[in-house]
């Protein structure tokens, strides 16, 4: 059996677009989506800046044609939009034609409803309704039902890697014939519980991020969404499909270090990397783009370039940027939109730019690309690395 799997398929929301094509454009424009926070309420409004997007929850509603009186949260909501946007891209009129699985990954899940109403609902049984909408697994089954899918529905929260799992979990459930097809990606909503939690942590920046510059100071929060289409090899031939690329290689290893924290040596990221190429047959000098994580933290950028470093070697780390100063931190959505980010690049022979860097890390020598760049691009290597020290590894591939 062929050891890739077929992407026919992509669709996404983020704070620089409402689809696959305006996230392309702001990528290829430089233009990025942190701002100040206008969609919900907070104290931190106007001091702590998101990637926020600015429809409503009732614009989103609206948009998606779904009856007013509803309790989808605004994960599920996001959630539907890219995924809708997937499975038309992947050009599937009966989404049960085959068997077909979703696997969809999320962190904040239906919390911006359970905030809302959590105080107050004991005493008004009309709001209950709410309440049960907070799981994870909730949004994942409103997304399959908006779907009209009938098969395999699963849900994984491993945190910043989630998305990355899905897509891991997704193929492996094709390479073993259980499915024939799965929507895999993730979604996440801005709410105020994730917002305090992460400026708790003191890992957000009182400005724009910088990813891997010296004088970073932390992460910009962001919501989005985003799903691929993977399809087994029997179905792309039975129906001609147009592929958009290849999983070649996927890689999942815990560093067991600490509940946030990146292990000093990168051990998570560098077992993660070594994984993935072993699955996908390539050598590290086949790969010719890196998305990183990336986040701009003290913390992560300088683990995940050691990470590198050990893996490629002092001189030959690929060219890598973070595609997060546009979209911010999307949580467990990130692999999801840095999937499609990496497609894109791919597609278009373009490295998309690490926006923000001025000065190179003290502690080694690696400079990421700050401008678009064109070259022609066969694989990208994108990493993903969550709490808990959950860290996975995903190669995109043109052929």
């Amino acid at each position: 059996m062929s050891r890739k799997i077929a992407i026919t398929g992509m669709g996404i929301i983020s704070s620089i677009g409402n689809n696959v094509e305006e996230n392309f454009i702001s990528l290829k424009s430089g233009k990025h989506g942190i701002s100040d926070i206008e969609m919900f309420e907070t104290r931190h409004a106007g001091s702590i800046k998101t990637g926020e997007i600015k429809w409503s929850n009732e614009e989103l509603v609206r948009k998606l044609q779904l009856p007013e009186d509803n309790n989808v949260t605004r994960t599920s909501l996001l959630g539907m939009i890219a995924a809708k946007e997937a499975v038309e891209s992947a050009g599937i009129s009966d989404i049960n034609e085959y068997k077909t699985g979703l696997i969809s990954s999320t962190s904040v899940a239906g919390m911006d409803i359970t905030e809302r109403y959590f105080y107050s609902y004991e005493n008004f049984p009309e709001k209950q309704k709410y309440i049960d909408a907070h799981d994870a697994g909730n949004s994942s089954l409103a997304i399959a039902d908006y779907l009209g899918l009938k098969g395999m529905v699963s849900t994984i929260s491993t945190a910043c890697s989630s998305a990355a799992n899905a897509i891991m979990m997704g193929a492996k459930l094709i390479k073993n014939g259980v499915l024939d097809r799965v929507i895999v990606g993730g979604t996440d909503s801005l709410s105020k519980f994730t917002l305090n939690g992460f400026n708790t942590l003191m890992i957000l920046t009182d400005s724009y991020n910088t990813p891997f510059d010296n004088d970073r100071k932390g992460l910009n929060l962001g919501e989005a969404a985003a799903f691929i289409v993977l399809e087994s090899d029997e179905v792309v031939k039975k129906e001609n499909k147009n592929v958009l690329a290849y999983l070649s290689g996927y890689g999942n290893a815990n560093d067991a270090h600490h509940q946030t924290a990146s292990s000093e040596n990168g051990q998570g990221a560098f077992l993660a990397m070594q994984q993935a190429f072993k699955v996908s047959g390539l050598t590290k000098e086949d790969i010719d783009y890196i998305n990183v994580h990336g986040t701009a933290t003290p913390n992560n950028d300088l683990s995940e370039g050691i990470a590198m470093i050990r893996i490629f070697g002092d001189s030959q780390v690929p060219e890598f940027s973070s595609t997060k100063a546009f979209t911010g931190h999307t949580l467990a959505a990130a692999a999801g939109i840095e999937a499609v980010f990496s497609i894109l690049a791919m597609q278009h022979s373009v490295i998309f730019p690490n926006l923000n860097f001025k000065t190179k890390m003290q502690e080694f020598d690696l400079t990421p690309v700050t401008e678009l760049k064109e070259k022609n691009i066969n694989h990208v290597l994108s990493n993903s690395f969550g709490f808990g020290g959950n860290c996975s590894t995903l190669i995109f591939s043109k052929s």
